[in-house]
């Protein structure tokens, strides 16, 4: 028996990284599992690997109001409802403030904040009365990182969010929290870092400078998420729970 038996989640931007790995504990956990994702190959990829039976993929990019549209329509088909919504869905690059465009500024924040509203607005309507909602945030949002303005903006908007809805949602019994990773290796993370020799630079250096000793892995922040999104968690509203290996607590 699984903690999630009879159970239906929803993960956005699920086809890698940290939403793959939540839609896979949870999966394994007994939901099943909506993921939806941008690339429709990388999707075809996760269902595969999360296995067809436990699993609806519905191809959307979040930040387009149509494509939620769909994504929850196929939802209602199904006729469950929705007991776990995990807003995952995120984009980021380092563009210091110098360099900052119309359109780098547009694209974080239409996907991270507006991308996000609309995710947990649009689910209202289909989120089962004691729903968790959870959001992924990141320690960006609470520290000034060099070129990251925009992105830690959009993250600190997401934990202010948590807070609001949590207000707005505790009369259905419908708990928002946040988990705010930093440095877990993801493929989309350490592209970000630049080529394949910067990237192991940038990894070694992290290593040196977080308590753990080490970045996280995707399946470590998954387990977090299934904690919030579970009866373990019963008591916990509107927190923000850091995934980090300490590096912004000790």
């Amino acid at each position: 028996m699984g903690q999630f038996d009879d159970k239906t989640a929803l993960v956005t931007g699920a086809s890698s990284g940290i939403g793959l790995a939540t839609a896979r504990r949870l999966a394994d956990d007994g939901a099943h599992v909506f993921i939806t994702g941008r690339r429709p190959a990388e999707l075809d990829a996760a269902v595969a690997t999360i296995g067809a039976d436990r699993v609806t993929a519905v191809v959307g990019d979040i930040s387009k109001l149509d494509d939620l549209d769909r994504l929850y329509d196929a939802v209602r088909a199904r006729g469950r409802g929705l007991d776990v919504l995990v807003a995952n869905a995120a984009v980021g690059s380092f563009v210091t403030l110098e360099k900052t465009t119309e359109e780098h500024f547009d694209q974080t924040f239409d996907v991270n904040v507006r991308g996000t509203l609309f995710t947990v607005q649009k689910a209202l309507p289909v989120l089962n009365d004691g729903a968790s909602v959870i959001l992924v945030g990141s320690t960006a949002g609470d520290r000034g990182v060099d070129a990251f303005g925009a992105y830690a903006a959009s993250k600190a908007a997401v934990r202010s969010f948590a807070r609001t809805w949590s207000t707005e949602l505790k009369g259905r019994g419908i708990r928002v929290n946040v988990v705010s990773p930093a440095w877990i290796e993801t493929p989309g993370g350490t592209a970000a870092f630049g080529d394949e020799e910067t990237a192991r630079a940038v990894k070694e250096n992290v290593a040196a400078t977080v308590p753990a000793g080490r970045m996280g892995r995707p399946e470590e922040a998954a387990a977090v998420v299934a904690f919030l999104a579970s009866e373990q968690s019963s008591y916990v509203i509107g927190v923000n729970l850091t995934v980090d290996g300490g590096t912004n607590q000790i």
